[in-house]
């Protein structure tokens, strides 16, 4: 489990995730509670490639309903994310959370 000082120290890394998922490991490669927000913010992100591929490439279902509500669903696993990490939680996004990429 991660340490107390560790999730202090990385607190904000865990939030820059979100935005790019990569920030973490370079900054401290060694960070538990890091790690597990980066492999958060890269499920997050391989999710918004997938909605904006099938979006663009389905005509009509994917303009008027797969990317719309994958880009809200998006949205609001990223911002569910952001607060988990802002009150030091290491909990998993629903649906996407479960997938271990980054070891």
């Amino acid at each position: 489990m991660e340490s107390k000082t560790d999730v202090e120290k990385n607190k904000w890394m865990g939030v820059l995730a979100y935005f790019i998922f990569f920030i973490p490991l370079v900054a401290d490669g060694k960070s538990e509670f890091g790690k597990f927000h980066a492999n958060q913010g890269l499920n997050l992100l391989l999710l918004a490639i997938a909605v904006s591929v099938l979006g663009s490439i389905i005509p009509l279902l994917g303009w008027f309903i797969i990317l719309p509500f994958g880009s809200i669903l998006c949205l609001v696993l990223g911002i569910m994310g952001i607060i988990n990490a802002i009150n030091e939680k290491m909990k998993e996004l629903p649906i996407i959370g479960k997938f271990n990429l980054i070891k």
